[in-house]
């Protein structure tokens, strides 16, 4: 009887093999799928953050690259800035050159008719007691040179605000003397100094268009040229540059204004 048992003991141990090794097969392919899956995830992972990673370092390229713009916008700003400076300083320069010698030139006409005696006048008739003229008062030519000679010591000074008052005091006081002209060149040229450009404006034009033959009218213009200019008027300022160079173009004044027009 046990020979006959053999063969189905037999059978059942190999189907037992086979199944547990079945079984066994089946437990390490899920094992190699989580495996995978984990591996997957890993690899997505590394990937999202290189991508990110990639992107923050193009955004920083372009950043440094919008700085690197700005910096040269603002270099070019600053070298447009330097240069304009540097061409008010020597206009400012040049002004005060101008200026320096021109009242050295001035002083011995002004020592002259300070010094120059006065004629004697003529005690004047007595007139009737019914026609009493009413007083006028007469020009008084040492007050004059006086006044003028005042004002024109502050302006050497450096004292543009006393000098200023003093011409224009000077102006009104003595409206029919010959040195109106020079007197409301340099009230424009102190008021200029104070930053005054509409009234030093102002003062120029009245010497260049009332009068138009007088030895300060070329330098009046172009006085006016930079009161108009500091005002911000580029037109009104070539206007009379233009003017300048053509009422008086032998002028030293007309030189300059010239070499204006080119810039």
């Amino acid at each position: 009887m046990f020979p006959r048992l053999l063969p189905a003991l037999m059978a059942g141990l190999f189907v037992g093999l086979a199944a547990g090794q079945a079984h066994a097969g089946l437990f390490d392919d899920e094992e190699a799928r989580l495996r995978i899956n984990e591996m997957r995830n890993e690899f997505n992972g590394r990937v999202s953050k290189l991508e990110s990673g990639a992107r923050a370092q193009l955004e920083l390229a372009d950043q440094i690259e919008l700085l690197k713009t700005e910096i040269a916008r603002l270099r070019g700003e600053n070298e447009v800035l330097s240069n304009d400076l540097a061409n008010a300083i020597k206009r400012q320069k040049d002004f005060y050159v101008d200026l320096d010698n021109r009242l050295r030139k001035l002083e011995p006409h002004a020592d002259a008719a300070a010094a120059a005696p006065q004629p004697a006048t003529a005690a004047p008739a007595a007139a009737p007691a019914a026609a009493v003229a009413p007083p006028v008062t007469a020009a008084d030519p040492a007050a004059e040179s006086r006044d003028y000679e005042a004002a024109l010591t502050q302006l050497r000074g450096g004292k543009y605000k006393e000098a200023a008052t003093g011409f224009i005091g000077f102006i009104r006081r003595h409206p029919g003397s010959s040195f109106q002209p020079s007197a409301h060149f340099w009230a424009a040229s102190s008021l200029y100094q104070l930053k005054d450009n509409a009234a030093a404006a102002e003062y120029y034009a009245k010497v260049a268009n009332q009068w138009p033959d007088d030895n300060r009218a070329p330098d009046a213009l172009l006085g006016l040229a930079s009161a108009q200019q500091a005002q911000g008027d580029a037109k009104a300022a070539t206007r009379s540059l233009e003017r300048l160079a053509a009422k008086y173009p032998s002028s030293s004044a007309a030189q300059i204004a010239r070499q204006r027009l080119k810039k």
